[in-house]
């Protein structure tokens, strides 16, 4: 990642690769003495923030890396990513909830980062994001065996050697080495395993890389565990356990103290299989399992605190905002809705009323968390901004539902609101939400009411509403008008 780090950033990390954790520590207080946050134009600020949180967790430095992860997230544009910088931090990203344990939503970051990074046309990027994945599916297959461990074993091999293809001799290429072994080994080739994997070894004690080496010492002790030869497996598990002790890798210290248990139990050794399986539960402290069951939420969470943060500070009326969305909230409307009515009407011109009505939005609570459901408003709020004009009047108005006051001019079309309404469906219909919500049966959609009047808030609002239950009981994701008329996609699939 030298295009897209400081040269400190890339020391720190460096330093923790090889088990140097007091000077990484130094380093990392020197890199964060002006602001933790503070990162030069030069650099894109979301990919910055997302890796110095990687070096915050691996410190133990929980609430800094909670902080700059959540700020990194907020700033990556999830619309539409593209570019380099953004398939290193969508992967980073699903690298981070690897490591806490949130393995699902990981591995759909992960993949969404390979596209991305396949896209840029940047062979380095695309090394780097195809490890990361790569080594989701391995320890997935190995922490889930069953029939899909050998089709995640396949995949992982296809992907590890793809990105030994392109990447440049280094780290990335020593990982991708020891990680087709461990692919290889777990598809049944262990001859070429036990190859790959010496090679990976050799190469990974001369670059002093206690990763690459604990990886490679962990796939030989699988292939001799394999033939039998269980006094050497147990060697090599002994070896790469210690390797994972020495970078204070939680994840790989948990797979390999169990691999290595499970060797002294096979050799009829319990004093060495007791002495691993302590080491696992030393790996798997009870702060290490809070923080496993909650850091996941805790992140969105946090996430979600500061972009609500930064939209409170701008709104000059805090009082008529929603926190959430940082919409007009209902208050807002009916102070500033019947000022706008009576001047529309004395004009001349035509007020239509949208009211809007998330559809599965109760699926998105049950399945996603209401993390995830806060996020999705979040989402339709900007959605709502980009496809509405800003004479127009948008508010939360309760739970799911939101409000358009659309107000036409003399020159515009007298079916302004349907056309409104009927845009704004379609934006969420086709709106990407994997990396809110990964993937669900059911995405969120919208109904939509449409009314348009006499100038009067609650007339409007009741012929809305009326049209909306006609809209929800026609199969939902359409706009219906109040009059009996309807336009829009009949789709009843969102």
């Amino acid at each position: 990642m030298a295009g897209q780090l400081p040269t400190e950033d890339r020391q720190v990390r460096l330093l923790l690769d090889s088990g140097r954790f007091a000077e990484a520590g130094v380093a990392f207080d020197e890199l964060i003495s002006a602001g933790a946050n503070d990162v030069d134009n030069q650099w894109n600020r979301s990919t910055v923030l997302v890796h110095r949180a990687l070096l915050a967790w691996r410190l133990g430095r929980i609430p800094l890396a909670l902080e700059l992860v959540a700020e990194g997230w907020t700033d990556l544009d999830v619309d539409r990513p593209e570019g380099a910088a953004s398939a290193h931090t969508i992967s980073m990203l699903g690298y981070l909830l690897e490591t806490i344990g949130h393995r699902s939503p990981a591995l759909n970051l992960m993949a969404l980062s390979v596209q991305i990074a396949r896209d840029s046309g940047d062979p380095g990027t695309l090394a780097h994001c195809l490890v990361r994945e790569a080594n989701a599916r391995v320890f997935r297959a190995v922490t889930h065996p069953g029939r899909s461990s050998a089709e995640q074993f396949a995949l992982a091999r296809d992907l590890f050697d793809e990105s030994q293809a392109l990447a440049k001799p280094g780290q990335v290429k020593r990982a991708a080495l020891a990680g087709f072994a461990r692919a290889l080994a777990g598809v049944g080739d262990t001859e070429a395993a036990e190859r790959v994997g010496q090679e990976a070894l050799a190469l990974a004690r001369t670059a002093d890389d206690w990763y690459t080496t604990s990886m490679a010492n962990w796939v030989l002790a699988v292939v001799y565990r394999d033939r039998h030869r269980l006094e050497e497996a147990r060697t090599f598990a002994s070896r790469a356990l210690d390797g994972a002790e020495t970078i204070r890798d939680t994840m790989l210290m948990m797979q390999f103290s169990l691999n290595l248990a499970a060797i002294c139990e096979a050799l009829s050794d319990p004093v060495g299989e007791a002495a691993a399986l302590r080491r696992t539960v030393a790996a798997s402290s009870t702060a290490v399992e809070v923080l496993q069951e909650g850091l996941g939420q805790a992140l969105e969470q946090r996430r979600v605190a500061v972009q609500a943060q930064r939209m409170a500070l701008a709104a000059r009326e805090a009082a008529l905002r929603d926190p959430l969305t940082g919409l007009t909230n209902r208050l807002g409307l009916e102070r500033r809705a019947p000022m706008l009515l009576e001047r529309i009407a004395a004009q001349g011109r035509v007020p239509w009323l949208l009211l809007l009505d998330v559809d599965w939005f109760k699926d998105v609570n049950d399945l996603a968390g209401h993390t995830a459901g806060d996020v999705v408003l979040q989402e339709i709020a900007h959605l709502l901004r980009r496809e509405c004009r800003a004479d127009d009047l948008i508010c939360r108005w309760a739970g799911d539902e939101f409000v358009v006051l659309v107000l036409d001019a003399p020159d515009e079309s007298r079916n302004l609101g349907p056309i409104v309404a009927e845009r704004i469906r379609v934006a969420v219909h086709q709106h990407d939400w994997r990396l809110v919500l990964g993937r669900i049966t059911k995405e969120p959609t919208v109904s939509v009411g449409v009314a348009a009047g006499p100038a009067n808030l609650e007339h409007l609002f009741v012929a809305a509403d009326i049209a909306l239950y006609r809209a929800k009981r026609a199969g939902r994701n359409r706009v219906e008008i109040d009059g009996n008329r309807s336009i829009a996609d009949r789709s009843t699939t969102g």
